[in-house]
């Protein structure tokens, strides 16, 4: 396969499932940075992904500019399949050495649906076989395998019929942006709270606010796009490794963005019950390039007003379970009620202090519109890795206080 600078490619594009038409819509915005030439085309969307085509080019502007994607994943071949010989022939067949010497390290990984075949186990080493093999062929060497930290990713996917081969040309998961030091417990994946941001409709300008803000990775990833920082700007990846690698091209790519000006007064705002977190979050904003105010404060949840008393804005958070929310509760009470509890007065914090706000909540609690004692406006499911959450929106109108007031005290 050719790496010549205008020969096209597919790629297939991982992403958190839920996530796929908020890729798509990304994607489209990628492929309008080469305007008017325009050479990056959005397919297909499935369960999990999205298919694209492009130059090679592209994939890098991917990998650079995207939020939402896991991977950029480099079609090399798609073919159908009765045994796992068949699978070595197609991966002996590829022009590895195209791509990447001998002396790279290698790591392969296979996923299926529906394969008849027995073990992934073993069509992953039928894979690893075949590329040592060729190798072996061209220049009496083979590749080392490195699982930890390879060179090169390869990626083999199965269905009933069918097989495709692909090459990552990420490296690192793409949601790893490389400023990211301490995590805090469980912490939300930055191309998640990215494709959360998203569908929440929040733009920048709009004020935003995560009263939950752990370690701060909404708050990074608004901050980031508000200041127009490409997410993939302070790491590295595979595709740098290729052969043929166009560094001055890369480097025209990388250059090719123009951060936006400074905003003049706040419109992202967190906060948190940990001063831990709140310090963790302030550092990773640092680590982030972000170079103007994120006001955060250390405060329970149920105890926050609206930031600059604002009338209106965008509150997103996901919030914590069990030990975090009783980091300052009272130990007598067991977690669930004191879950329980929290919620109860979380809620009327929200009717009578955020009236005209948009609220969003992702969790994966499907009782919290029961427990705040509000009806969703809308719920949207996704995936936190193989965990299924929704993301609850409330429509905070004006007259939540006055009603609750007015009905009978139980």
């Amino acid at each position: 396969m050719s790496q010549l600078p205008n020969s096209q490619h597919s790629y297939f594009c991982p992403c958190p499932r839920g996530m796929e038409t908020v890729l798509a819509e990304e994607l489209n915005e990628i492929a309008q940075l080469t305007a008017p030439l325009v050479t990056l085309k959005v397919h297909t969307q499935v369960p999990g992904g999205v298919h694209c085509s492009g130059l090679l080019s592209d994939a890098w502007r991917i990998n650079l500019h995207s939020r939402i994607a896991s991977r950029v994943l480099l079609r090399l071949a798609h073919r159908s399949y009765k045994n796992e010989n068949d699978i070595y022939d197609t991966a002996l067949e590829q022009e590895w050495e195209n791509w990447f010497t001998v002396d790279h390290t290698i790591r392969v990984d296979v996923t299926a649906i529906k394969s008849p075949l027995r073990s992934l186990e073993f069509t992953t080493l039928k894979i690893k076989d075949a590329i040592c093999d060729r190798f072996r062929d061209i220049c009496n060497e083979r590749p080392s395998v490195n699982t930890n930290i390879p060179d090169m990713r390869i990626v083999g996917f199965l269905d009933a019929h069918t097989f495709t081969l692909y090459l990552d040309t990420s490296g690192e998961a793409l949601f790893k942006r490389g400023w990211r030091t301490e995590t805090g417990d469980a912490p939300l994946r930055e191309n998640l709270a990215a494709g959360l941001l998203r569908t929440s409709g929040w733009k920048p300008g709009t004020v935003l606010f995560d009263p939950m803000c752990g370690s701060g990775t909404i708050l990074v990833e608004a901050a980031q796009i508000l200041a127009g920082i490409p997410s993939g700007a302070r790491r590295d990846f595979a595709f740098e490794k290729f052969h043929s690698f166009d560094a001055a091209l890369w480097q025209t790519i990388k250059n090719d963005f123009k951060p936006n000006p400074l905003p003049l007064t706040p419109t992202i705002f967190g906060s948190d019950i940990s001063g831990d977190m709140v310090q963790i979050t302030a550092e990773n904003l640092r680590n982030a390039g972000i170079l103007f105010e994120v006001p955060l404060k250390q405060i329970e949840a149920q105890e926050v007003r609206p930031p600059n008393d604002a009338s209106s804005g965008i509150m997103l958070t996901n919030p914590p379970y069990g030990e975090r929310i009783g980091v300052r509760g009272d130990s007598t009470l067991a977690t669930e009620d004191l879950f329980n509890a929290f919620f109860n007065a979380f809620g009327n914090t929200l009717k009578q202090r955020f009236a005209g706000w948009s609220v969003f909540l992702f969790t994966a609690d499907l009782t919290v519109p029961k427990l705040l004692r509000l009806k969703e406006a809308r719920k949207t499911p996704f995936f936190n890795g193989a965990l299924e959450c929704r993301l609850f929106r409330f429509d905070m109108v004006s007259g939540f206080n006055r009603r609750e007031a007015a009905k009978p005290k139980e």
